[in-house]
């Protein structure tokens, strides 16, 4: 912003201390939410405010910090003191600033619930918690290409998406405001954090402190340059992966050509990877003419990592340029100038022959196996949150299928996975259903059809019997060849397994 200056960025020193008197006042997630009720707290989610300041028009502690620090609306000086011991040490260290008879937040400060439970807050950007660049306010004096948010829908997704296991190193790249770094400190003897805007670094610093997080090792740079040859157990990465003609924002904006942000991410992740180790991303990814998006990305993989891809949405180029230009306040400002970003946007589209933008994850694990599996699908139904534990499960179940032969598989033994019921579909009366379905509750939450013999396999699966076994007994029962039928079950069983309706009995 031409002719201003950045203001100084909070301390970090007195974090402690106001962490100490934020939970004094209930200012943590369920205090909130207790204040504000279901209505109000959603809607801040959204960006709309006015429900949350209707419910905080008392004088309370907590209606104080709630309007201060989320809606970022002054209060007078006296209702500040009587919340703070020593307001003016967060004056002096910068979490407040004096405005005539009144005190403002510098920051957004907003509550945040650790996956234990744990009371956390994310600082940020004034307005720029929820909403993006274009959202509900901006930070004085900062330029809006540096803005750093906090923390959002994406954030949480990949959040719930990490898996959880006890690691000694964790790298957040591209950190932000430190949302992932927190939920690694949890989980991770060592926690490293990057970022190309040294404003984030700060904020990260400022919301692991608040929310009484050990220190991660903050490093400045773009992709992996920041962290040299260093090998990690847990990579995790919400990148700047908007697919835009500029560079803008930097938050958002990996400023390369077309999807090659995410594709470099992947294709570096294997050398910064120890044995075993995790990296999982959200991404975007361009759909060009005359190609599968699936052989596309199954190409970025790295040898020896196996690889799991998700599609969670498709958006046509336009509606991807006009989500955007949103989030970047263009649709406020000249419509002249909004036309001429809207033409830029699907003029560089057209030139790349892309006519569609993807929206999804990306699960890498470096296995070192000679036959990876690479599994690209496009899944836009709910799933469970967090998902972690159950993608830790279906690479656990890719190790196991690859280790075990057509021979080796029918002398396993199975069980049914517990949150798995059975819908038998067909014309009402009629003596056997046309097909059945098997349907599970939990993680992706897949069904599938089976046909007589998968049911019945599946339906008697309770570790006690080798899969062969079984299959030998529905060939007596059904009046089936068992050689035949022992040929063509090892499919279905492999199907079952992968998709977490089958588990390898004492896995």
């Amino acid at each position: 912003m031409a002719g201003v200056s950045t203001p100084l960025l909070p301390a970090a020193a007195s974090a402690t201390s106001l962490r100490d008197e934020l939970r004094a006042a209930a200012f943590t997630a369920d205090g909130c939410l207790d204040l504000l009720g279901a209505v109000a707290y959603a809607a801040l989610s959204r960006a709309e405010t006015v429900p949350a300041l209707r419910a905080t028009r008392g004088g309370s502690p907590l209606e104080t910090l709630v309007r201060l620090f989320l809606l970022q609306r002054p209060v007078s000086y006296e209702r500040a003191r009587a919340v703070f011991k020593g307001v003016e040490r967060y004056e002096s260290d910068g979490w407040l600033v004096r405005d005539g008879d009144d005190v403002r937040a510098t920051v957004d400060v907003r509550p945040y619930a650790g996956d234990g439970g744990e009371d956390w807050w994310i600082v940020s950007d004034l307005g720029c918690a929820v909403g993006g660049a274009g959202g509900i306010g901006s930070a004085p004096g900062v330029d809006r290409a540096d803005l750093v948010l906090g923390v959002g829908g994406a954030s949480t997704t990949l959040a719930g998406l990490t898996v959880r296991e006890a690691v000694g190193s964790a790298l957040d790249l591209g950190t932000g405001s430190g949302v992932q770094a927190l939920h690694a400190s949890r989980h991770a003897t060592r926690v490293t954090a990057t970022d190309v805007n040294p404003r984030a670094l700060h904020f990260a610093r400022l919301t692991l402190a608040l929310s009484g997080a050990r220190e991660p090792e903050l490093r400045q740079g773009s992709l992996f340059e920041p962290v040299g040859e260093e090998r990690y157990d847990l990579i995790v990465s919400n990148p700047p992966f908007v697919i835009s003609p500029k560079g803008r924002f930097t938050y958002r904006d990996g400023g390369m050509a077309g999807d090659d942000l995410c594709r470099t991410l992947v294709q570096q992740a294997a050398s910064h990877l120890r044995d075993g180790g995790w990296c999982q991303l959200l991404a975007n990814w361009q759909h060009t003419e005359g190609q599968d998006w699936r052989e596309r990305l199954a190409s970025w993989v790295p040898r020896g990592c196996d690889a799991w891809i998700v599609q969670r949405e498709v958006q046509d180029v336009a509606q991807y340029a006009e989500l955007w230009l949103r989030d970047g306040g263009d649709h406020r400002a000249d419509p002249a100038a909004y036309a001429a970003r809207y033409d830029a946007w699907l003029e560089e589209f057209e030139q790349r022959k892309v006519n569609g933008i993807g929206f999804g994850w990306i699960t890498l694990r470096n296995s070192g196996t000679d036959r990876p599996v690479i599994t690209a699908e496009e899944w836009p139904h709910p799933v469970e949150q967090p998902l972690g534990p159950h993608i830790a499960d279906w690479f656990a179940r890719q190790d196991f299928l690859r280790a075990h032969d057509d021979a080796a598989l029918l002398g396993a033994r199975f069980t049914l996975a517990p949150d798995v019921v059975q819908e038998q579909v067909g014309l009402p009366g009629a003596e056997d259903p046309e097909h059945v379905v098997l349907r599970s509750a939990r993680g992706m939450r897949r069904a599938t059809k089976v046909d007589t013999v998968g049911a019945g396999f599946a339906g008697v699966c309770d570790g006690t019997l080798p899969a062969g076994r079984i299959v030998d007994a529905i060939a007596q029962l059904l009046g089936e060849d068992p050689v035949i039928l022992r040929d063509r079950t090892p499919e279905s069983i492999r199907l079952l397994v992968e998709q977490g309706f089958l588990e390898p009995a004492g896995r």
